[in-house]
């Protein structure tokens, strides 16, 4: 059990921070860590499963996609912020990013928020490469739409 214990606490070292970004990054921050801690309880329970497959962050991935669904609320999935407050970001962005499609979102927030790589959301979102740029160019547009401006701001 102990050996066990310490495989799985360094799997949470390894891909914990990850898991849990990109599940704020779909959800919001207060659902994403919620789904991100039910996540890797399962992954818990089940480890001596999830440790022979290629892509358990991917499959504890799903899992949180899955536990976020069920306490989805209604509304923006991003706070929206008080008018009056000064921000550093567009104040309508939060209510544009919750207009996208999940998948969208996702490889928008990664990518562009994050700062992760193309190939690294591919692989914990368990497709394809172009399918992530393929997201990414349609979020983009659709951000682009929403708030009125132009390709050169991105």
């Amino acid at each position: 059990m102990l050996c066990i214990r310490v495989i799985f606490e360094q799997f949470v070292e390894d891909e914990g921070a990850r898991l849990r970004a990109g599940l704020v990054a779909a959800y919001g921050p207060e659902v994403g860590l919620d789904a991100a801690s039910e996540a890797m309880a399962y992954g818990w329970e089940h480890w001596d499963r999830l440790s022979s497959m290629a892509n358990p962050a991917g499959y504890l991935y799903r899992v949180g996609r899955t536990a976020a669904r069920r306490s989805r609320r209604r509304g923006p999935l991003m706070p929206v912020p008080p008018i009056d407050e000064a921000h550093d970001v567009e104040p309508r962005l939060p209510l544009a990013l919750a207009q996208l499609s999940e998948s969208q979102r996702t490889c928008v927030m990664l990518v562009h928020a994050f700062g992760w790589s193309q190939t690294e959301v591919a692989e914990l979102l368990g497709m394809s490469v172009s399918s992530v740029r393929t997201h990414l160019a349609r979020g983009l547009a659709k951000l682009q739409s929403s708030l009125e401006v132009g390709s050169d701001v991105y």
